[in-house]
């Protein structure tokens, strides 16, 4: 019942703020540069890595990453940068 409350009190806080989603609500921001970068920021840390496939944890589900040659440029407590040929991005709840 507690986060329920806490959810809806940061909905309404970003309506009256107009702050952005990802910023009240722990949702992931994902910034693209065509297909050979992709950074991520408010994720939880890394599952899974290869360079076919990135897999994320979020506060709600995982982020995969799909891709060739993939490479993890920086990564930092909360946010990452990869390179490579991205083909997919999926959302697993």
């Amino acid at each position: 019942m507690k986060n329920i409350w806490g959810r809806h009190l940061r909905k309404i806080a970003a309506k009256i703020l107009d702050l952005p989603a990802d910023v009240t609500m722990e949702m992931p921001r994902i910034t693209m540069i065509g297909q050979i970068h992709m950074y991520i920021e408010n994720h939880r840390g890394v599952l899974q890595f290869s360079d076919k496939e990135l897999r994320l944890l979020l506060t709600k589900g995982q982020l995969l990453v799909r891709g060739e040659k993939l490479v993890i440029r920086a990564i930092l407590s909360e946010e990452v940068l990869i390179e490579g040929k991205v083909s997919g991005v999926q959302f697993i709840e």
